[in-house]
């Protein structure tokens, strides 16, 4: 490979042709700084903050590092006096129009436009004049839109293209530009699949998860309500991060203590609701080979990728499993078996869950999830929310003791915890089903599945039969699977696992914000998911199957595997969308 040899700040450094600037910078450990830049995704060089000095042989001139090539010879100034003084002016500018509410934005301490104002000392701007308001979107289960704190960064709208929905994009020209929906439409009247990788690309408060503390606050003080929370399997490693813990740390024990001390009267693991979504889809794929039920089956844990195949192709809905998320399973079995077992009223049951995703918020809306005639989850929140809800209690995360969930249902396997990552709820599928139809004892460890490729395939034998199987994991990812399908499945797959965010839950749109160059330089996926798998790796009971939990509901509930009762409390249906409506 052809290298260039550049000078940065008198520094050495050596770096592959076609190297920009600031991939040069960041090889010797100078972080330049930038707003609108998204390695791969958007380098589109908008906001200017990036700008450096650069001698090709005819002195110094301001260029833009994230996009601008490296050259041989070249000397780079990455903080001059000039450098300085015209990204004070550039973060001026942009506060002009800028709502600087900072005390109350949801954002602040975390905002990357606040942190390089604090940085170059602006606290006010010298470019008064006419300034836009815009009206909150409110219109969504899962999002608030303010264009009053955008930045134009389109960052958001690089988010939604990867993504392959597309639905915001900036409208106008000039002054007037406003990032939004095709003729200013609100947002619950566009295919939006409710993933949320806009708000956590955003940098600054624009754009944000809708906060439904305020509603667990108030179940938390109604003594009539018996308030119980489930958390996610991707959370434990997940939630540290927003208490400055090394990213991919398993917290479970403390974040179980954290949510013990907001005052739930109960703290159950999703887990648990993974393990029965195994067993359930398990049984479905087996009864679809049997008795030749549409095939690939396909996994509907991922409320993002249910609504995709919804708006995108709702021919295809047959393919999906009927089961539902974990989510809203732990719900029917929380508010139906474990409410008859404590005599409780499902009506006066609160369940909250902490979910990675901020489309679980859209999902407990959704028809046909209901097993006590009541939803089955009332409140979902997202990590950060989550996290929010710690700080306000004063809770000191760092100094909390290593609790354990509820039982009886905090009881999980591996193949649970693996649910958080790409590929993991094919693997922990494939484990149950090989010891079902292949009388294995042990695990099996699907490495072909692991890692975070959009696109993973493999070909596990079951009862002497070959099933080719794949993962996707993002919306473009789940795109060409769907494509594969719609041209007559050539690969000839027989079971698919979709996830609607890339790199599954532990990347999903509600999990903790870290700042754009985190995300370019550190694989948040992988990072993340090995937690999840090193917790598998340890624990005594790896396959759903083997869950005490679930041996103990399908004996004393459901009266034994694919019966009516666990359909009709496990599984659900699905709809056709428009994707645009007025």
């Amino acid at each position: 490979m052809e290298m260039v040899n550049l000078k940065i700040n008198g520094i050495a450094v050596s770096i592959e042709k076609g190297s920009t600037i600031l991939d040069a910078a960041r090889k010797i450990g100078i972080e330049i700084p930038t707003l609108c830049f998204m390695k791969h995704i958007n380098e589109i060089g908008a906001c200017r903050i990036c700008i450096v000095e650069a001698n090709e042989g005819r002195g110094f001139r301001l260029v833009t590092s994230c996009v601008y090539p490296v050259s041989e010879g070249m000397e780079v100034l990455t903080n001059s006096e000039k450098i300085q003084k015209a990204r004070k002016t550039t973060l001026e500018l942009i506060l002009s129009t800028h709502d600087k509410s900072c005390l109350s934005c949801v954002r602040s301490t975390n905002c990357e436009l606040q942190k390089l104002c604090n940085e170059y000392g602006v606290d006010q701007t010298n470019f008064e004049g006419d300034k836009p308001h815009y009206e909150k979107d409110l219109s969504t289960a899962h999002l608030v839109r303010d264009n009053n704190k955008c930045i134009l960064c389109r960052r958001c709208v690089a988010a939604c293209k990867q993504q392959y929905v597309s639905v915001i994009g900036p409208n106008q020209r000039g002054f007037d530009t406003s990032i939004g929906q095709a003729f200013d439409l609100p947002l619950n009247n566009t295919p939006c699949i409710s993933c949320g990788q806009c708000t956590a690309v955003c940098p600054t408060g624009a754009l944000t998860e809708k906060d439904d503390t305020d509603k667990v606050w108030d179940a938390l003080a109604d003594p009539d309500k018996f308030v119980v929370v489930q958390t996610a399997p991707s959370i434990r490693a997940t939630i540290g991060e927003c208490f400055g813990k090394p990213i991919g740390t398993n917290v479970e024990g403390k974040m179980v203590a954290g949510l013990r001390r907001l005052g739930f009267d109960k703290v159950f693991d999703t887990d648990f609701g993974a393990d029965l979504t195994i067993v359930e889809e398990a049984n479905e794929l087996v009864e679809r080979i049997k008795n030749g039920g549409t095939l690939p089956m396909i996994t509907s844990c991922s409320p993002g990728w249910v609504k995709f195949c919804e708006f995108y192709y709702p021919d295809l809905i047959p393919h999906l499993s009927s089961c539902k998320s974990p989510q809203q399973m732990a719900g029917a079995v929380i508010k139906t078996y474990y409410a008859e077992k404590m005599g409780l009223d499902p009506k006066n049951i609160v369940v909250v869950s902490v979910m990675p995703c901020t489309a679980k918020k859209f999902e407990i809306g959704r028809d046909d999830q209901s097993a006590a005639g009541v939803p089955d989850v009332d409140i979902a929140l997202t990590t950060r929310e989550c996290a929010r809800m710690f700080s306000r209690l004063g809770i000191q995360f760092d100094l909390l003791p290593d609790e354990e969930f509820d039982n009886p249902l905090g009881d999980d396997t591996g193949a649970a915890v693996i649910f958080g990552a790409t590929g993991g709820v094919m693997e922990a599928a494939v484990r149950t089903a090989n010891a079902w139809l292949n009388g294995a004892s042990e695990p099996i460890e699907l490495e072909a599945v692991r890692g975070t490729d959009a696109i993973k395939e493999a070909t596990v034998n079951l009862a002497g039969t070959d099933l080719k199987i794949a993962v996707a994991s993002g919306a473009a990812a789940a795109k060409m699977v769907m494509d594969k399908l719609k041209a007559g499945n050539p690969d000839g797959w027989g079971f698919i696992e979709i996830m609607g965010c890339p790199g599954g839950c532990v990347n999903g749109g509600g999990q903790p914000i870290q700042p754009q160059y985190v995300r370019d330089t550190v694989d948040l996926k992988a990072v993340r998911a090995k937690a999840l798998y090193d917790q598998d790796k340890g624990m005594a009971l790896r396959m759903s199957h083997e869950s005490p939990v679930i041996k103990t509901l399908y004996s004393e509930w459901y009266d034994g595997f694919g019966g009516h009762k666990a359909h009709h409390d496990l599984h659900t249906s699905y709809v056709k969308r428009e994707k645009y409506t007025k």
